[in-house]
């Protein structure tokens, strides 16, 4: 069982990821009703990605004994003015959660929970990848504010082909494949 200070933080966390999720899905109507499909199909994938992590880390506290407690999410902020404020608000929050899954790992070693800093290792990991990707999606819009073909050609060039993670936690929910 995970330390209880541990397994309160991850329940929070699981709200975060969630609020993350609804985010993002904000992001990719915003995209969608500026008819850019690329950047909005970019966005609804990027918010089934943080639902996923939050069910992963449900699976991994229901694995372990733990209480698993769903909170309640902060709506997420529903409208934008232009092509460069959603993946503004895309990488501010990309920082504020790894700051928070940081803190997850602090929390595990500080307790002695090996299972559970074993556990974080993987969302570290992801959140190099999630803060690079913001990072260059934001230089890019940035740059072609005015030119969202640019935009969206960057994003077909650049997205999809990663393929499944074998070394990603098992999400609730996921059927074996």
């Amino acid at each position: 069982m995970p330390a209880p200070r541990f397994a309160e933080q991850l329940n929070a966390q699981i709200g975060n990821e969630l609020a993350a999720h609804n985010q993002y899905l904000a992001i990719a109507v915003h995209y969608d009703a500026l008819t850019m499909p690329r950047m909005a199909a970019f966005f609804y994938a990027q918010a089934m990605e943080e639902r996923t992590h939050a069910m992963m880390m449900v699976q991994y506290l229901l694995d372990t004994d733990a209480d698993v407690v769903v909170p309640g999410v902060e709506a997420p902020v529903p409208a934008f003015d232009d092509v460069v404020s959603p993946v503004a608000l895309a990488l501010q929050q990309e920082k504020r959660v790894t700051e928070q899954i940081n803190g997850l790992l602090r929390t595990a070693r500080e307790e002695f929970d090996f299972a559970s800093e074993q556990f974080m290792q993987w969302f570290i990991k992801e959140q190099v990848e999630e803060v690079a990707t913001m990072t260059d999606l934001l230089a890019v819009v940035t740059r072609n504010a005015d030119d969202v073909e640019d935009i969206e050609e960057y994003v077909a060039r650049e997205s999809g082909g990663e393929g499944a993670d074998p070394t990603a936690p098992r999400a609730a929910g996921a059927t074996a494949g």
